[in-house]
């Protein structure tokens, strides 16, 4: 228990990663009108976590959990990138998680955000399944609190939107587990061109 009240704490919004200041280029879907409800934004983040970012990070994470050399991780990671915002987004939230857990208790280096997290877990004693799991779901959590406040949607709306992903939460960290840096692949084309576009927009409420 103690392990995965660990890992709750890591992933939960209280603890000061900034996540709440990042879309991951959702802010530039919505302002041009590509979501704007409730089943674009289930559409929206289901590509984001089996195509894109989530599935990535996921192996990443679980690379880290089997203790493959963390600096290569961090490098690729960083090549993962697919615009300044994103490799910012890894970049400052690992830095703020590996700081945050030194200060609790688990020293980490600065890594990109889900190699920090891998490295972190591994004195957790927890199944990767589980570890990713949780990772996935404050991932899409903190998006979808993000449409909630800027499509808008309702606060009910938002929490339905992120029960009906636990599913796909399961399968994607299920298969990430057992899979390897050689099995990342991304193709999120929209996805990565909002992150890219989110750059020039005038009025910005996230970083990303």
């Amino acid at each position: 228990m103690s392990g995965l009240l660990t890992l709750v704490q890591w992933m939960s919004p209280a603890f000061p990663v900034g996540s709440f200041a990042y879309s991951h280029g959702l802010e530039q879907a919505v302002a041009a009108g590509e979501v704007t409800t409730s089943d674009a934004l289930a559409a929206w983040l289901g590509d984001v976590l089996t195509l894109g970012a989530g599935r990535a990070d996921a192996i990443l994470l679980a690379c880290a959990l089997r203790a493959e050399d963390a600096a290569g991780l961090a490098a690729t990671a960083r090549a993962l990138a697919a615009s300044r915002e994103r490799w910012d987004e890894t970049i400052a939230q690992g830095r703020a998680f590996a700081e945050a857990a030194t200060a609790t208790g688990t020293p980490v280096d600065p890594l990109p955000f889900p190699v920090a997290v891998g490295v972190a877990a591994r004195g957790l004693g927890l199944p990767a399944e589980q570890v990713i799991g949780v990772y996935l779901h404050a991932f899409a959590s903190n998006l979808v609190s993000a449409a909630v406040r800027f499509v808008p949607l309702g606060q009910a709306e938002g929490q339905r939107v992120l029960s009906g992903l636990h599913t796909m939460i399961e399968t994607v960290a299920s298969e990430a587990a057992g899979q390897g840096a050689d099995d990342i692949a991304s193709f999120v084309p929209r996805g990565d061109l909002a992150a890219m576009r989110h750059e020039t927009m005038d009025v910005r409420i996230f970083r990303t």
